[in-house]
Protein backbone atom coordinates (compact mmCIF):
# COMPACT_ATOMS: atom_id res chain seq x y z
CA UNK A 1 0.00 0.00 0.00
CA UNK A 2 1.41 3.56 -0.74
CA UNK A 3 1.77 6.29 1.93
CA UNK A 4 -1.59 8.40 1.67
CA UNK A 5 -0.85 12.14 0.16
CA UNK A 6 -1.53 14.95 2.35
CA UNK A 7 -5.14 16.35 2.58
CA UNK A 8 -5.20 19.86 0.88
CA UNK A 9 -8.22 20.93 3.25
CA UNK A 10 -7.95 21.88 7.29
CA UNK A 11 -10.40 22.18 9.48
CA UNK A 12 -11.60 25.76 9.16
CA UNK A 13 -14.40 25.67 12.13
CA UNK A 14 -18.44 24.26 12.36
CA UNK A 15 -21.69 24.93 14.33
CA UNK A 16 -20.27 24.89 17.69
CA UNK A 17 -16.52 25.94 16.71
CA UNK A 18 -16.48 29.38 15.16
CA UNK A 19 -13.34 30.89 13.62
CA UNK A 20 -12.50 34.08 11.48
CA UNK A 21 -12.46 31.59 8.68
CA UNK A 22 -15.88 30.53 8.86
CA UNK A 23 -18.32 33.42 7.12
CA UNK A 24 -21.08 34.65 9.33
CA UNK A 25 -23.45 34.49 6.86
CA UNK A 26 -23.37 30.81 7.34
CA UNK A 27 -23.70 30.79 10.87
CA UNK A 28 -27.04 29.31 11.39
CA UNK A 29 -26.36 25.66 9.05
CA UNK A 30 -25.46 22.80 9.17
CA UNK A 31 -21.94 23.44 7.90
CA UNK A 32 -18.88 21.81 8.60
CA UNK A 33 -16.22 23.83 6.80
CA UNK A 34 -12.80 22.97 5.49
CA UNK A 35 -9.85 25.35 4.32
CA UNK A 36 -8.58 24.28 0.66
CA UNK A 37 -5.42 24.84 0.45
CA UNK A 38 -6.21 26.90 -2.71
CA UNK A 39 -7.85 29.96 0.02
CA UNK A 40 -11.28 28.62 -0.70
CA UNK A 41 -13.38 27.46 1.72
CA UNK A 42 -15.46 24.45 1.27
CA UNK A 43 -18.56 22.77 3.13
CA UNK A 44 -19.96 19.63 4.10
CA UNK A 45 -23.52 19.41 5.38
CA UNK A 46 -26.11 16.48 5.23
CA UNK A 47 -28.50 16.07 2.28
CA UNK A 48 -32.06 17.09 2.97
CA UNK A 49 -35.24 16.51 1.15
CA UNK A 50 -35.35 20.14 0.38
CA UNK A 51 -32.32 19.66 -2.02
CA UNK A 52 -34.29 18.03 -4.52
CA UNK A 53 -33.85 21.51 -6.98
CA UNK A 54 -30.35 21.44 -5.87
CA UNK A 55 -29.42 17.68 -7.14
CA UNK A 56 -31.70 17.97 -10.61
CA UNK A 57 -29.41 21.43 -11.53
CA UNK A 58 -26.14 20.09 -10.28
CA UNK A 59 -27.13 16.71 -12.29
CA UNK A 60 -28.00 18.97 -15.48
CA UNK A 61 -24.28 20.59 -15.02
CA UNK A 62 -22.47 16.67 -15.24
CA UNK A 63 -20.80 15.68 -18.34
CA UNK A 64 -21.46 12.67 -20.24
CA UNK A 65 -18.60 10.70 -18.88
CA UNK A 66 -18.88 11.69 -15.09
CA UNK A 67 -23.05 10.52 -15.23
CA UNK A 68 -22.17 7.53 -16.29
CA UNK A 69 -19.31 6.77 -14.22
CA UNK A 70 -21.68 7.52 -11.07
CA UNK A 71 -24.52 5.27 -12.42
CA UNK A 72 -22.49 2.59 -14.05
CA UNK A 73 -24.67 3.78 -17.09
CA UNK A 74 -25.78 6.12 -19.59
CA UNK A 75 -28.01 8.48 -17.57
CA UNK A 76 -29.87 11.76 -19.06
CA UNK A 77 -31.89 12.28 -16.62
CA UNK A 78 -33.06 11.33 -13.12
CA UNK A 79 -36.88 10.07 -12.55
CA UNK A 80 -38.98 11.47 -9.68
CA UNK A 81 -38.49 8.32 -7.71
CA UNK A 82 -34.78 8.57 -7.95
CA UNK A 83 -34.80 12.19 -6.87
CA UNK A 84 -37.17 11.04 -3.86
CA UNK A 85 -34.49 8.28 -3.48
CA UNK A 86 -31.50 10.57 -3.26
CA UNK A 87 -32.67 13.38 -0.95
CA UNK A 88 -35.37 11.66 1.59
CA UNK A 89 -32.80 9.75 3.62
CA UNK A 90 -32.60 8.70 7.15
CA UNK A 91 -29.34 9.43 7.67
CA UNK A 92 -28.10 6.16 9.66
CA UNK A 93 -28.47 3.42 6.68
CA UNK A 94 -28.86 5.69 4.31
CA UNK A 95 -26.47 9.06 4.47
CA UNK A 96 -25.33 11.66 2.21
CA UNK A 97 -23.12 14.53 2.68
CA UNK A 98 -23.44 17.74 -0.08
CA UNK A 99 -20.20 19.75 -0.51
CA UNK A 100 -19.73 23.34 -1.57
CA UNK A 101 -17.26 26.01 -1.93
CA UNK A 102 -17.80 29.18 -0.91
CA UNK A 103 -16.75 31.42 -3.63
CA UNK A 104 -15.17 34.85 -3.12
CA UNK A 105 -17.89 36.85 -4.20
CA UNK A 106 -19.84 34.97 -1.22
CA UNK A 107 -22.03 32.71 -3.48
CA UNK A 108 -22.13 29.00 -2.20
CA UNK A 109 -21.43 26.77 -5.09
CA UNK A 110 -22.76 22.76 -4.69
CA UNK A 111 -20.07 20.78 -6.19
CA UNK A 112 -20.26 17.54 -5.15
CA UNK A 113 -22.02 14.45 -3.23
CA UNK A 114 -21.30 11.49 -1.51
CA UNK A 115 -23.48 8.86 0.16
CA UNK A 116 -23.71 5.00 1.74
CA UNK A 117 -26.57 3.21 1.64
CA UNK A 118 -26.11 0.35 4.24
CA UNK A 119 -26.96 -3.09 2.29
CA UNK A 120 -30.30 -5.83 3.77
CA UNK A 121 -27.91 -8.98 3.11
CA UNK A 122 -25.22 -7.51 5.51
CA UNK A 123 -26.20 -4.62 8.27
CA UNK A 124 -22.50 -4.08 8.64
CA UNK A 125 -21.78 -3.56 4.82
CA UNK A 126 -22.60 -0.46 3.33
CA UNK A 127 -21.87 0.33 -0.82
CA UNK A 128 -20.98 3.94 -1.05
CA UNK A 129 -20.85 6.61 -4.37
CA UNK A 130 -19.19 9.80 -4.76
CA UNK A 131 -19.47 12.49 -7.37
CA UNK A 132 -17.62 15.56 -7.47
CA UNK A 133 -18.54 18.31 -10.90
CA UNK A 134 -16.22 18.14 -13.64
CA UNK A 135 -14.10 21.54 -13.04
CA UNK A 136 -13.56 20.39 -9.71
CA UNK A 137 -12.57 17.22 -9.77
CA UNK A 138 -8.62 16.84 -9.10
CA UNK A 139 -8.83 19.10 -5.58
CA UNK A 140 -9.08 16.42 -2.80
CA UNK A 141 -13.07 16.84 -2.24
CA UNK A 142 -13.06 12.52 -3.36
CA UNK A 143 -10.53 12.21 -0.59
CA UNK A 144 -12.22 14.44 2.00
CA UNK A 145 -15.55 13.20 1.15
CA UNK A 146 -14.83 9.33 1.66
CA UNK A 147 -13.48 10.06 5.01
CA UNK A 148 -16.63 12.34 5.93
CA UNK A 149 -18.59 9.24 4.85
CA UNK A 150 -16.72 6.90 6.76
CA UNK A 151 -16.31 8.70 9.76
CA UNK A 152 -20.85 8.70 9.97
CA UNK A 153 -20.58 5.42 9.07
CA UNK A 154 -18.42 4.06 11.88
CA UNK A 155 -20.72 5.86 14.00
CA UNK A 156 -23.80 3.52 13.29
CA UNK A 157 -21.75 0.38 13.70
CA UNK A 158 -21.04 0.08 9.82
CA UNK A 159 -17.47 -2.04 9.36
CA UNK A 160 -16.81 -1.96 5.41
CA UNK A 161 -17.51 0.10 2.36
CA UNK A 162 -18.11 -1.53 -0.97
CA UNK A 163 -17.77 1.05 -4.21
CA UNK A 164 -18.22 -0.11 -7.81
CA UNK A 165 -16.35 1.99 -10.17
CA UNK A 166 -15.41 2.17 -14.03
CA UNK A 167 -12.09 0.36 -14.52
CA UNK A 168 -11.15 3.51 -16.56
CA UNK A 169 -12.06 5.84 -13.19
CA UNK A 170 -8.54 6.41 -12.07
CA UNK A 171 -8.74 8.86 -9.54
CA UNK A 172 -11.27 7.35 -7.64
CA UNK A 173 -9.31 4.00 -7.63
CA UNK A 174 -6.27 5.85 -6.20
CA UNK A 175 -8.23 7.16 -3.44
CA UNK A 176 -9.78 4.02 -2.40
CA UNK A 177 -5.85 2.16 -3.02
CA UNK A 178 -4.17 5.02 -0.58
CA UNK A 179 -7.00 4.33 1.87
CA UNK A 180 -6.26 0.89 1.52
CA UNK A 181 -9.30 -0.87 0.22
CA UNK A 182 -8.93 -4.11 -1.79
CA UNK A 183 -9.40 -3.63 -5.31
CA UNK A 184 -10.67 -6.41 -7.84
CA UNK A 185 -12.62 -7.05 -10.91
CA UNK A 186 -16.36 -7.59 -10.90
CA UNK A 187 -17.53 -7.58 -13.82
CA UNK A 188 -16.33 -6.55 -17.60
CA UNK A 189 -15.31 -2.61 -17.02
CA UNK A 190 -16.33 -2.72 -13.89
CA UNK A 191 -14.41 -2.71 -10.36
CA UNK A 192 -15.36 -3.60 -6.85
CA UNK A 193 -13.38 -1.94 -3.91
CA UNK A 194 -13.79 -3.27 -0.58
CA UNK A 195 -12.57 -1.19 2.18
CA UNK A 196 -12.46 -1.91 6.14
CA UNK A 197 -13.40 0.83 8.74
CA UNK A 198 -11.35 2.20 9.86
CA UNK A 199 -9.39 2.11 6.54
CA UNK A 200 -6.14 0.89 7.06
CA UNK A 201 -4.73 4.16 5.39
CA UNK A 202 -6.20 6.26 7.83
CA UNK A 203 -8.41 9.25 7.66
CA UNK A 204 -6.80 12.76 6.59
CA UNK A 205 -9.59 14.64 8.33
CA UNK A 206 -7.78 16.10 11.83
CA UNK A 207 -9.78 14.85 15.05
CA UNK A 208 -11.48 18.71 15.61
CA UNK A 209 -12.80 18.21 11.69
CA UNK A 210 -13.65 14.60 12.43
CA UNK A 211 -16.11 15.64 15.67
CA UNK A 212 -17.70 18.03 14.13
CA UNK A 213 -18.32 16.10 11.26
CA UNK A 214 -20.03 12.57 13.20
CA UNK A 215 -22.06 16.22 15.65
CA UNK A 216 -23.91 17.56 12.22
CA UNK A 217 -24.79 14.27 11.27
CA UNK A 218 -26.13 12.71 14.08
CA UNK A 219 -27.98 15.96 14.62
CA UNK A 220 -29.51 14.79 11.06
CA UNK A 221 -30.12 11.35 12.12
CA UNK A 222 -33.43 9.61 11.94
CA UNK A 223 -34.07 7.43 15.35
CA UNK A 224 -35.60 4.46 12.96
CA UNK A 225 -32.75 2.18 12.38
CA UNK A 226 -31.29 -1.43 12.76
CA UNK A 227 -27.76 -2.14 14.98
CA UNK A 228 -24.57 -3.63 12.89
CA UNK A 229 -25.56 -6.72 15.45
Amino acid sequence: MTARPPSPFRFAGGPRHRSSDVPAVSEDRDLVWFRHRDGLLVGLRPVHPEDKGVLLEGFGRLSEETRYQRFLAPMDRLTERQVRYLTELDQVNHFAWAAGFLEPDGQETGVALARYVRTFTDPCVAEIAVVVADEYQGRGLGSLLLDGLALVAMDHGIEEFTGFLLGDNHPMLRIFEHLGAVVHDDSPGVMRADLPLPPPGGLAVDDEGAAELVWVAGAAAHPSHWPCR
